[in-house]
């Protein structure tokens, strides 16, 4: 009999359930996650002996390697079924080593596994049909992986073990911590917080012009004022790379002038340009680009997001959600236009399957994109939330939507003008064909407007009905929200798929970011964190750095580079920053000054930090040791029972909610205000 070892429960009962003609064939077990990491109480490194960790059984798993050793004794044959990525590997090793298949003889690891057999199967989606195919073609652990993830696993241990105590002396917090990327992303948010305080607000105006043309009403907008383009282009360099950001040459000063021009003047249409285009479907989601939409279009947070994938992933409807690539099975391909010609007909149908390039180069870690497992729809279980199935169809409608005829769009671009050089530009799309459009049109085509082009000619004189003048400020690069932050860190390569969540989650649980409404914004304790840790240890603290570090794990997993080699290149130039800064011995000292006086002594009241949060203490602290919950109060909004304060509170799982001030005298909550 063959024991097949898996990590979670929810994917040993899909593997049964697939398997369940076997039974006396297969026993599958689960681990419930990793088994055996560094301790939490040390650093757990020997420097001295090439970085050598100190791994250890993870205490609330002894019953669980109790029993997997029983198991493994009574059984032939051993089959690693982990996830296929560089974590997975690494659950893979660790159980086979604690098995006694493998010995460290560090930094080597040696197969000693000929006593028994022991395999590693990948798979990349749980059907009957590729549980199979994996079975029927077992290999060895994929060492390469292993270094990768356990070079990963100390260079944060390291970062953040070391780093982490030098805060808490400096601050005087021992709850802070510092990490390798944690640290990256905070830096993105605090430094475009400062690019907005910088950004000087310009007011300006627009123009539109509403006009009368063949029973439609045309909008179109002012492009030229006495044939000068009135359109001001200007671009800041950012930290993280550039914004460009428009306005007019029309102000205050020359409004009500240029309207009063634009109302005297006569129009006629000066030009018309029509095109034939074709817009294709978008690729197919990767783990990026899926929080990316799930929060846009649902508003999931990444963490949400990858816990809902996993649940998918593991009772076998879509493929595995932790990839960089966009390559789709060709059995999935072939399925997909069968399935598209008998839901929209032939002529929504490929000839050819179409295929996207993969910026990935690792392709041991991603061999395909995210989709569903098979063409049908899935209906609402036990095991399945409203969430569930939202994420589910967003998988399956882009993962069709790929293999589907690409939409024809026409445009209409329609110069308005007078003699004296005033033009107004109307665009218009029309969908002559709509291809995948059929799928996600709402995604893509937000207005479709009808012309009769026959009775449109150059030359005809044409009236308008007004003129807007839209007053308009010049907007600062905007605050990162999840989906623009993990968007930045992966177009600069700084993490990977699998860490964004924890690392947007981590940023938040220190209290360094919190968010108004969808957006992140430093506190004061993220602000003076990253000031310190950017001056002192400059270089770590790059994007460049951390993307090149990013890629020499790839070089790893590929074989180019030996690990030992990169954690020590890395240790010793870090360490001499380390060294200096732990003999300085100023202290930082953060706190935010309010308008409210101490009850008890009359000083000024300061916003501090604990590991639970933010609160108000007196300023003359340890000589008055007044302190009260902090809670921000929402400007211009009463409660609507007793009119007193309406303030912004968080649940336990950071989830925003609003309540009355004199709660619980007043009982009033709300997830959401009403507009009053």
């Amino acid at each position: 009999m063959s024991l097949i070892i898996v990590e979670s429960p929810t994917k040993a009962k899909t593997f049964n359930r697939l398997l369940k003609d076997q039974k006396d064939k297969y026993f599958v077990f689960a681990t419930m996650g990793h088994v055996r990491d560094l301790p939490t109480d040390q650093l757990a490194i020997n420097y001295q002996n090439n970085f050598q960790p100190k791994y250890e059984i993870i205490k609330n798993k002894k019953k669980i390697i109790d029993q997997l050793k029983k198991l493994a004794e009574k059984n032939d044959e051993i089959i690693l079924a982990t996830d296929p990525d560089r974590e997975g590997e690494s659950i893979a090793y660790h159980i086979a080593y604690i098995l006694g298949f493998y010995e460290e003889k560090w930094p080597d690891f040696i197969n000693v596994s000929q006593k028994k057999k022991i395999k590693r199967i990948v798979f990349h989606e749980i059907t009957k049909k590729a549980l199979f195919e994996a079975l029927n073609y077992p290999f060895e652990i994929r060492l390469p992986l292993v270094k990768a993830q356990i070079t990963r696993r100390l260079l944060d241990r390291i970062v953040g073990y070391e780093l982490s105590p030098l805060l808490w002396k400096k601050i005087g917090k021992n709850w802070l911590s510092a990490g390798r990327v944690q640290t990256i992303a905070l830096r993105l948010i605090v430094e475009r917080e400062k690019e907005i305080d910088d950004f000087f607000v310009d007011d300006f105006y627009r123009i539109k012009g509403f006009f009368n043309l063949c029973e439609n009403n045309l909008e179109a907008e002012l492009f030229t004022f006495h044939n000068d383009s009135i359109e001001k282009k200007e671009k800041l360099n950012l930290f993280a790379g550039s914004y460009q950001f428009s306005k007019t040459i029309i102000n205050r000063k020359n409004i009500d002038k240029v309207i009063k021009e634009l109302n005297n003047d006569s129009y006629k249409i000066l030009k018309i340009d029509e095109d034939i285009f074709d817009r294709y479907p978008p690729p197919p989601f990767i783990t990026s680009t899926l929080q990316q939409e799930a929060f846009y279009r649902f508003g999931f947070s990444s963490k949400l997001t990858m816990k809902l994938a996993q649940d998918l992933f593991e009772q076998g409807y879509i493929t595995y959600h932790r990839t960089d690539s966009f390559n789709l099975s060709s059995s999935f391909v072939f399925k997909a236009k069968d399935y598209i010609e008998k839901k929209f007909g032939k002529e929504y149908s490929l000839y050819k399957p179409r295929g996207y390039k993969t910026k990935s180069k690792l392709t041991q870690e991603a061999h395909e994109a995210i989709r569903p497992t098979r063409l049908e729809k899935i209906e609402k279980k036990s095991s399945l939330t409203t969430n569930h199935l939202k994420l589910y169809q967003l998988i399956f409608d882009r993962a069709i939507a790929t293999q589907m005829k690409e939409a024809k769009i026409k445009t209409i671009k329609m110069i308005i003008g007078s003699e004296s050089g005033n033009n107004f530009l109307s665009e218009i799309q029309q969908v002559i064909f709509d291809g995948f459009l059929k799928l996600l049109r709402s995604d893509f085509i937000k207005k479709d407007v009808y012309l009769d082009m026959k009775s449109i000619k150059i030359g005809k004189e044409i009236k308008f009905y007004k003129i807007d003048a839209i007053l308009s400020k010049t907007q600062p690069p905007p605050r990162y929200n999840e989906a623009s932050l993990i968007k930045t860190l992966e177009e600069k390569g700084i993490g990977r798929p699998s860490t964004y969540a924890s690392i947007l989650s981590v940023i938040q649980n220190r209290y360094y970011v919190e968010k108004e409404g969808r957006y992140f914004k430093p506190t004061k304790l993220g602000i003076v964190v990253n000031d310190y840790l950017k001056q002192s240890f400059s270089d770590i603290f790059q994007i460049d750095f951390t993307a090149r570090m990013e890629n020499k794990l790839d070089e790893i997993t590929e074989e180019k580079v030996n690990f030992i080699q990169l954690l020590s290149d890395f240790y010793y130039s870090f360490y001499k920053n380390l060294k200096i800064e732990k003999e300085k011995k100023e202290m930082i000292h953060v706190e935010e000054e309010i308008k409210e006086k101490c009850p008890q002594c009359g000083a000024s009241l300061v916003v501090r930090y604990s590991r639970f949060g933010k609160f108000l203490a007196c300023s003359r602290y340890p000589e008055c040791n007044f302190t009260k919950s902090y809670y921000k109060k929402i400007k211009n909004k009463k409660c609507p029972n007793c009119k007193a304060d309406i303030v912004i509170k968080f649940t336990k799982k950071k989830k925003r909610f609003y309540s009355c001030i004199n709660w619980p005298k007043c009982d009033y909550v709300a997830w959401k205000l009403k507009k009053q």
